[in-house]
């Protein structure tokens, strides 16, 4: 593979090449790695940037609809709208179906958007082992919007609001009261609230739940990174394309009030130092998959397993055999 190529052909913006780039990254065979590595370097020189979206719900909110009425609301403005939807992988096959391109059907059509749909294999958090790295290559192709779907799983889903500029969390009408809107976690991570399916009989609920998680944010502890009113709770019906356009001129104040306050370029840097840990973690897990590791796993495994051993003391015995020292 011509790296020097690829990566002229994803800055001119060419999807074929930006899908293709997109596998390369998710590949995880070691010369495909050193590939990627390669290209991201050459892609980051371009220093192209995006609003990066991350959009987090539970499942049957109505994620991929508002999705596709958002994105083409933006494409409608001349804005290059990228999607990167991130599908639940079977916990016994291990396959997915990958069928939001499907549920975007006219979105997949727009000449201004770009739907990848990838599958979140084993990695928790709600995204993928690489969306991190897909949204770099998005920047680069000249997408002005790059939206993060997430597999929608609960309250621990937080892992997107490292990789994203604004974090939306989508609800549904009488999905919780102000004490489900001042638990910890998922809530307190988003930038803005949008009850969703605000239209026909369900609208008087949206508007109730909406006014309970507005109190409830109004109980949270204020963010240094907020002005005034944020984070806030929006009714939205991406059914019918009401409350899109607030929705988003709300998302561009938060973002140019970061920009001007100094508070969006330091975040991005503070995310690039968690994911730099976040892939050393990862290059030393990777080293208890030697063929020698495997076995000395295996054999101390079954020492704990007699009870000859505490797990404590077997594992600093692992990490020493492999020349770390525990502690």
């Amino acid at each position: 593979m011509d790296i020097d190529q690829l990566s002229e052909q994803v800055l001119k913006g060419e999807r074929r090449a930006l899908a293709r780039a997109i596998t390369l990254i998710e590949s995880s065979r070691a010369d495909h790695r050193t590939l990627s590595a390669a290209l991201l370097e050459r892609l980051r020189r371009a220093d192209r940037q995006a609003v990066r979206i991350g959009l987090s719900g539970t499942p049957g909110v109505g994620k991929s609809t508002f999705i596709e009425s958002f994105g083409t609301m933006l494409t409608a403005q001349g804005l290059r709208v990228a999607v990167l939807a991130v599908d639940p992988s079977s916990a016994r096959s291990g396959g997915s179906i990958l069928g939001d391109k499907t549920r975007m059907d006219r979105l997949s059509r727009d000449p201004n958007a770009f739907i990848r749909p990838s599958p979140s294999q084993t990695h928790l958090g709600g995204v993928a082992r690489r969306t991190r790295e897909a949204v770099t290559l998005c920047e680069a192709a000249g997408f002005d919007v790059v939206l993060i779907e997430t597999v929608g799983v609960g309250q621990s889903e937080t892992v997107v609001a490292e990789m994203s500029d604004l974090f939306i969390l989508l609800l549904a009408p009488a999905g919780g009261d102000e004490l489900q809107g001042v638990k910890r976690g998922i809530m307190e991570m988003a930038d803005i609230i949008l009850v969703n399916k605000a239209d026909g009989d369900l609208k008087a609920a949206a508007m109730r739940t909406c006014a309970d998680y507005a109190g409830a944010l109004r109980l949270l502890r204020k963010r240094p990174q907020d002005p005034d009113g944020f984070p806030k709770a929006m009714t939205v019906s991406a059914l019918e394309e009401d409350g899109l356009k607030a929705a988003w001129e709300e998302m561009q104040t938060l973002t140019e009030w970061r920009r001007g306050a100094g508070f969006f370029d330091g975040r991005r840097s503070d995310q690039a130092r968690y994911w730099f840990e976040q892939e050393l973690r990862h290059a030393l897990l990777a080293k208890l998959e030697t063929a020698e590791a495997r076995a000395e796993t295996a054999r101390l495994g079954a020492i704990v397993a007699a009870g000859e051993a505490t797990p404590a003391v077997a594992a600093a015995q692992l990490l020493a055999s492999l020349g770390i020292k525990d502690g």
